[in-house]
C-alpha cells in the first residue's frame, strides 16, 4: 500500500493504540487547537518518493472501532491492519522541545502556535462570531469555540507571534506560517495585517492567510502588498443546500458566491497555484465534490480537500466517516485536476501538511503514471528549481535590522526615558 492510500485509510478509519505501543510516552500530545482538526496523533509515513506527514484521529469515537492498530516492536512502530494482518512501518513525530518554553511576555509557545506537519499554524483574532450565543451558526464540523481561549491562548500579541515563529524557524526549520481567523464581520481580513507585516519584516517566512471573504476584493491587493504568499478560502461544501445545513453562519452572512468570487479574484492577484479553495469530502455526494475540485483548479487555484472528520464535540460528531475507496477517487482527481488545468503545486520549499493530502501528496496515488502525467511531474521538478531563488528572497526578513520583541520593548523604554529627561 503506497503512503497516500495508507493516509486515506487512517484518516477515514482512525487508529487504535495498542496498550504496549508506548505512544503516550513518545508521541505528540493530543492538542485541540483552532478548529480541532489537528487533534490526532502526528506520524510520518515513509515512501519511495517522499515522507508523508499525517495527523491521525485516535481520540474520536469512530477511531475506537478502527481496523488499524498501532504496535511497536524491536524495529520501531508499525500500523497493523487487523483485517488481514498487513503491517506498515511508520514513525511517531514527537512535539518539539520549544513547545514548553515561554515568550518574553510569559505565554507558552504552544499556546500561540503548533506545528501541523512542518508548518506553523496560528489562530489570531477573537473567537469566530458564528460561535456567539448558543453557537447554532457555527460550522458543524468545527470546535473553534471550544478550543480557542481554552486549549490555546485567546489573545495573541504580535510580539508573541513573532517570537514563536522565529523559534519555530530557527529550531524546527519552519518555512511557512499559516494564519487563520474566525468571522468578524467587515474587519475579518484586516485582523491579519499587523501579524503579516511583523512576520515578513522581522522573521522572514512564507505567510499564508485564511479568512472569510472580504466584501471589497481590493482588500487582497493590500494583503499582496504586505507580502502574503498564499491565500485560502474554506467554503466547505459545493452544494449550496449542504452548506446551508451544516454551515448556516457562512451561508447566511457571507454566501457561497462570495467565496467563489474571492477564489477566482485572488488567483489573478496572487498568481496560479498561490490560492486554494478548501472543501470537505465525505459528506455531500462524491460527484459534487469532483465538480468542486475541477472548478477550483479551472480558475487557477488548487483544491485543498479535507477528509471529513467527525471531531469530538462538534455538531457533526455522530456522522459516519467516509469510505477510503471513495476518497481515493476524490484525491486522484485532486492531482489530475491540477495537472489538467496546469496549476503548479509543491513548489514552495519545506512544507509538508499533516491535516490533509495536498495535491503533491496525491501524486503517489497514481502508481503507473501515463506519459502526460510524467511530463507534468518533470515540469514541476524544473519549476521547483526555477522558483527556489524567489522563495529564498521572500523568506528573508524585510527589516534588515531584525529585532526580537525584547529588544523592541527595550528600545521603547529607552525612548521614553530620553523624552522624560
Amino acid at each position: 500500500m503506497n503512503p497516500a492510500r495508507l493516509s486515506l485509510e487512517l484518516l477515514c478509519h482512525g487508529l487504535r493504540l495498542d496498550a504496549g505501543s508506548g505512544a503516550d510516552a513518545r508521541a505528540t500530545v493530543l492538542r485541540r487547537t483552532r478548529a480541532g482538526l489537528g487533534s490526532g496523533l502526528e506520524i510520518a509515513i515513509p515512501g519511495a518518493r517522499k515522507t508523508h506527514r499525517l495527523n491521525v484521529p485516535v481520540d474520536e469515537q469512530f477511531a475506537q472501532a478502527s481496523p488499524w492498530l498501532l504496535r511497536t516492536g524491536a524495529d520501531g512502530y508499525r500500523v497493523c491492519d487487523t483485517r488481514d494482518g498487513t503491517e506498515h512501518a511508520i514513525d511517531l513525530v514527537a512535539d518539539p522541545e520549544w513547545y514548553d518554553e515561554r515568550t518574553p511576555a510569559g505565554t507558552l509557545l504552544s499556546d500561540v502556535g503548533v506545528l501541523q506537519g512542518t508548518y506553523l499554524g496560528i489562530y489570531v483574532g477573537d473567537v469566530c462570531a458564528f460561535w456567539s450565543g448558543s453557537g447554532s451558526s457555527a460550522c458543524g464540523f468545527c470546535t473553534t469555540g471550544r478550543n480557542v481561549g481554552h486549549d490555546e491562548a485567546l489573545q495573541k500579541s504580535v510580539d508573541d507571534v513573532v517570537h514563536t515563529a522565529r523559534v519555530a524557524k530557527e529550531r524546527s526549520g519552519v518555512t511557512f506560517v499559516h494564519l487563520n481567523t474566525g468571522y468578524a464581520g467587515p474587519d475579518t481580513v484586516s485582523v491579519m495585517h499587523r501579524y503579516v507585516r511583523a512576520l515578513k519584516e522581522e522573521v522572514g517566512v512564507l505567510v499564508g492567510v485564511q479568512a472569510t471573504p472580504a466584501a471589497d476584493l481590493a482588500a487582497y491587493d493590500t494583503l499582496r502588498d504586505l507580502g502574503v504568499d498564499h491565500v485560502s478560502f474554506c467554503y466547505e461544501f459545493h452544494d449550496p443546500e449542504v452548506l446551508e445545513h451544516w454551515c448556516p453562519g457562512k451561508a447566511r452572512a457571507i454566501g457561497q458566491d462570495a467565496y467563489l468570487d474571492a477564489i477566482e479574484h485572488c488567483a489573478g492577484v496572487f498568481g496560479r497555484g498561490a490560492v486554494s479553495g478548501e472543501i470537505i469530502a465525505g459528506v455531500e455526494p462524491i460527484e459534487t465534490t469532483l465538480r468542486a475540485i475541477d472548478w477550483i483548479a479551472s480558475v487557477g487555484a488548487f483544491p485543498t480537500v479535507c477528509v471529513f472528520r467527525p471531531t469530538r464535540g462538534a455538531r457533526m460528531e455522530s456522522l459516519p466517516s467516509p469510505d477510503p475507496d471513495e476518497m481515493e477517487v476524490v484525491f486522484r482527481e485532486v492531482w489530475n485536476a491540477c495537472r489538467r488545468h496546469r496549476v503548479p503545486v509543491g513548489l514552495a520549499p519545506g512544507i509538508e501538511v499533516s491535516l490533509v493530502l495536498t495535491p503533491d501528496d496525491c501524486a503517489d496515488l497514481i502508481e503507473k503514471p501515463p506519459l502526460g502525467d510524467r511530463l507534468w511531474r518533470a515540469a514541476l521538478a524544473v519549476g521547483r528549481i526555477a522558483a527556489a531563488p524567489a522563495f529564498r528572497r521572500r523568506m528573508r526578513p524585510r527589516n534588515s535590522s531584525t529585532r526580537n520583541s525584547s529588544t523592541r520593548n527595550s528600545s521603547a523604554q529607552s525612548s521614553s526615558t530620553r523624552r522624560t529627561d
